[in-house]
C-alpha cells in the first residue's frame, strides 16, 4: 500500500493534550486521525457531532444576551459608529 503524508499545524497544547488522551486509550494520534478519515468516508459525513465551545452558552452569557435583546426591543439602545482600531 502506498502512503501519503498529511501535515497540519495545531496549537502545541492541543497536540499535547490529544497525544496524552489517545495514549491513555491505547493508540497514537496518527491512528486516531486515520480512523477519523476512514469513518468520514464510510459514513459520508463528519463521524461525530460538532459542538461549540460551551463557555459562549454559559448561563451568565445567555442572561446578558437576553437582557440586551429586551433593551433593543424596548427601544433602550443606542447606535454607535464603528471605530476601527
Amino acid at each position: 500500500m502506498r502512503t501519503a503524508v498529511i501535515q497540519t499545524r495545531v496549537d502545541t497544547a492541543l497536540k499535547y493534550d490529544a497525544d496524552a488522551f489517545f495514549e491513555s486509550i491505547g493508540m497514537d494520534t496518527t491512528t486516531a486521525i486515520r480512523i477519523f478519515l476512514k469513518q468520514t468516508l464510510i459514513q459520508h459525513k463528519i463521524p461525530f457531532e460538532i459542538v461549540q465551545d460551551s463557555s459562549f452558552y454559559s448561563e451568565k452569557n445567555i442572561k446578558a444576551l437576553e437582557h440586551s435583546k429586551l433593551q433593543m426591543e424596548n427601544g433602550q439602545h443606542s447606535i454607535h459608529d464603528l471605530v476601527e482600531v
